[in-house]
């Protein structure tokens, strides 16, 4: 099977070296969408070895994402499957094996990385914990972690989610909404919860706020594919 990796970025100079430098060291080819930056976030990926796609202005990571699913379906590289990780660093590129792992012995179209939500800092520990049990409930099954952006996705997925008109985080929740709406089969892996001396761009009360949103959204699209499916 082939699999490539995807890296959104913004601002992350200081850190996308790393980033992609371990996942070349996992034997995946690496696109790097740089989202906007100011910094030298995009020479630094391209020095380290990675492709890169320059969007300006800065879009949200959705629409990164989906600027790297649709630079993959209009290239000529084979692929089979998308991991994709964030670009600070608060995922290990040494975990790619798990996800590999799980696809192979799982068939699943989406495989995300469940944090372990006690090495979270205390208001993001309770805002995450107390959106993954909304998020649980608007599906109608456990979701471990619905807001990890380490993931590996199929093809099939991939052409599925670029009809999500989602361009920010929210766009991950609705690929969950998509996969279990459309029948797809789902699995999780256990990663680290990493976290620097970086800046989050998350402001954790706004970011819940919105997250309830977001929850009502995707309850409804997961409701639609579902009809669809029926039909």
């Amino acid at each position: 099977m082939q699999v490539f990796a995807l890296v959104p970025a913004y601002n992350e100079a200081p850190r996308i070296g790393a980033v992609v430098a371990g996942l070349l060291e996992q034997g995946l080819p690496v696109l790097v969408v740089d989202d906007g930056s100011v910094d030298d976030t995009g020479d630094v990926a391209r020095a380290a070895g990675a492709e890169v796609v320059r969007l300006e202005p800065n879009r949200g990571k959705g629409a990164a994402l989906k600027a790297g699913f649709e630079a993959a379906l209009q290239g000529s590289r084979p692929w089979d499957a998308i991991l994709s990780l964030d670009g600070d660093g608060q995922h290990d590129p040494a975990e790619v094996a798990q996800f590999l792992k799980a696809w192979e012995e799982t068939g699943a179209d989406l495989v995300v990385g469940a944090r372990d939500y006690r090495d979270m800092p205390p208001i993001r520990w309770f805002t995450n914990t107390i959106s993954r049990l909304l998020f649980s409930w608007a599906l109608g099954e456990k979701i471990p972690d619905n807001q990890s952006g380490y993931r590996l996705r199929s093809r099939r997925l991939v052409v599925a989610t670029l009809t999500s008109a989602e361009k920010g985080f929210a766009f991950e929740v609705e690929e969950i909404a998509i996969c279990v709406g459309r029948g797809f089969k789902l699995a999780w892996v256990p990663i680290k919860t990493i976290y620097g001396t970086e800046t989050s761009h998350i402001r954790p009360w706004t970011h819940f706020v919105s997250f309830l949103r977001v929850t009502r959204r995707a309850r409804r699209r997961m409701q639609l594919e579902r009809r669809r499916r029926m039909q």
